[in-house]
């Protein structure tokens, strides 16, 4: 990380230094390039800091050049202004995973950054560009991150597609809630992000399960959430347990294997009602009547936001009841094993 501490050198002077610090990386002789390659974290940043601080004798940013300490981001700095964050990869490419979009580590007066990149692999090379022109996505380890890409094309940066500057972006009180935004606008239905923003993870476990390791409660309380959350259980569809088995990922930390099974195995059942008694009905409408009361429970202790998008359609608090009911009935109209006759009385038993 290289800091500056005036900003007044001008940006090209700065550009320049840069500009001959990689051609200098890059023309060692092969030993030296094979020694610079066995370098890493720490011991490259000084390295770059020490070479660049030779290049800038008789610059406007001699003895300004400090290697910040620990995880200060960036990693050189030079008049306490500009910066340099050095990222390296071991592959054959020019991509790597960059640093956090909170950037709650970036040094205090730190305006203008660039990315000194080195490609360890054979042959090793150098690059640099300003930092916001190689930022092409948000990718996920333990928080939210930009993915580099030196061979980014022009107009490319995520802050292109989301059409906002990266310094309006970083300024913001909260950059991952615009993020998500952004990649939530592009989701196929169905789809889910796997983090929400840097206080509401999706998933509340850091293990994800498989559902035969769950305990019999468990399980069951899961049901009764599919049913309460997802009323297109119970219709024919080829996807209808796409968004369950999402859901049950990213909010659970459960892997389901065999869905349809969980759900509408054990063949046909006589449901016996408070009005009315089904002979040899499909088990999901079984599986359903049996867990009634709770649904009812859940529904009514959702709140009507989160109601809202799993429904995707707005109800509201004197209404969940109901809603769930029509949103039931549409979508078991033409299920299998009952006839339409019949389905119509047994929804109405569930009011």
């Amino acid at each position: 990380m290289i800091i500056s501490a005036n900003p007044t050198p001008e940006l090209s002077e700065f550009n320049q230094l840069l500009k001959n610090t990689v051609i200098e990386l890059n023309n060692q002789p092969g030993s030296s390039k094979e020694k610079i390659a066995n370098l890493s974290g720490t011991k490259l940043e000084q390295y770059a800091t020490d070479l660049m601080k030779s290049l800038a004798i008789g610059t406007p940013f001699e003895n300004s050049i400090v290697c910040t300490p620990g995880q200060s981001f960036p990693d050189i700095i030079a008049k306490q202004f500009y910066g340099v964050e050095v990222k390296t990869t071991i592959k054959n490419h020019w991509k790597t995973t960059g640093n956090s979009v909170l950037e709650s580590s970036r040094l205090e007066g730190v305006e203008r950054i660039f990315l000194l990149f080195g490609k360890l692999a054979d042959p090793v090379q150098f690059k640099y560009r300003p930092y916001e022109e190689c930022l092409a996505e948000v990718v996920v380890t333990h928080s939210p991150r930009y993915l580099i890409d030196m061979n980014l094309a022009v107009n490319q940066t995520i802050f292109d597609k989301m059409t906002i500057g990266y310094d309006d972006l970083r300024r913001r009180p909260n950059p991952i809630r615009e993020i998500t935004n952004y990649y939530k606008n592009g989701l196929k239905r169905g789809d889910e992000l796997w983090w929400l923003d840097q206080t509401e993870p999706l998933s509340s476990n850091i293990v994800i399960r498989l559902w035969s390791n769950l305990s019999k409660t468990e399980r069951e309380i899961i049901k009764i959430k599919a049913f309460a959350y997802f009323p297109e259980l119970l219709s024919n569809s080829n996807a209808k347990f796409s968004r369950l088995s999402m859901w049950l990922v990213t909010t659970q930390g459960v892997v389901c294997p065999s869905l349809r099974d969980t759900f509408t195995g054990g063949g046909r059942i006589n449901i016996k009602t408070n009005f009315n008694t089904y002979i040899q009905a499909p088990r999901i409408l079984y599986n359903l009547f049996q867990h009634l009361s709770k649904i009812k429970d859940i529904i009514l202790n959702t709140p009507t936001e989160e109601l809202s998008k799993y429904w995707e359609f707005n109800t509201s608090d004197l209404f969940k009841i109901s809603d769930w009911i029509k949103l039931i009935r549409k979508a078991s109209l033409n299920l299998d094993g009952i006839s339409k006759s019949e389905l119509l009385k047994f929804i109405e038993d569930l009011t």
